[in-house]
């Protein structure tokens, strides 16, 4: 039992970890933080907008977090808020600029790259049973947090 603990808890850092690092050494390759990879790439996939809640829940970052990205995305010709009026950005829908889409897309072609190599000998089957997995054992650790 403490094997399989140890399994999980050490596989997941290592990824985690290789993920972080990866990230960092990518988004600064585009001049960008590793925190602006998440909301650029989920911002791409929702050319209708999201909003800095919705960001939130994707990332799985907090408010704060989303927030500080999203000024620096803002400053940084980025992003755009759509009828936004003052002091009400939290709710108002973000969107990629011209600017924004076209670092995303540059993004896009990483996450593609590394989604392959991390896939290499790994059958259609066993990715489908894997993620399934990794969704149950993140669900229930969700549960066994809520219940602490």
């Amino acid at each position: 039992m403490i094997d399989r603990f140890e399994k999980l808890t050490n596989g997941v850092s290592r990824i985690y970890k290789k993920i972080q690092k990866i990230k960092k050494q990518q988004m600064s390759a585009f001049g960008l933080k590793s925190t602006h990879a998440m909301c650029l790439y989920h911002l791409s996939c929702a050319p209708e907008g999201l909003t800095a809640a919705d960001l939130c829940l994707k990332c799985n970052e907090d408010k704060a977090a989303v927030s500080r990205i999203l000024s620096e995305l803002d400053s940084d010709g980025f992003i755009s808020y759509m009828d936004a009026s003052a002091g009400k950005k939290y709710r108002a829908k973000v969107i990629l600029t011209d600017k924004g889409k076209k670092y995303a897309q540059e993004i896009q072609k990483v996450i593609l790259y590394i989604t392959e190599q991390t896939g290499k000998g790994i059958t259609h089957e066993e990715r489908e049973i894997f993620y399934r997995v990794l969704s149950v054992i993140a669900d229930n650790i969700d549960q066994i947090e809520r219940n602490l």
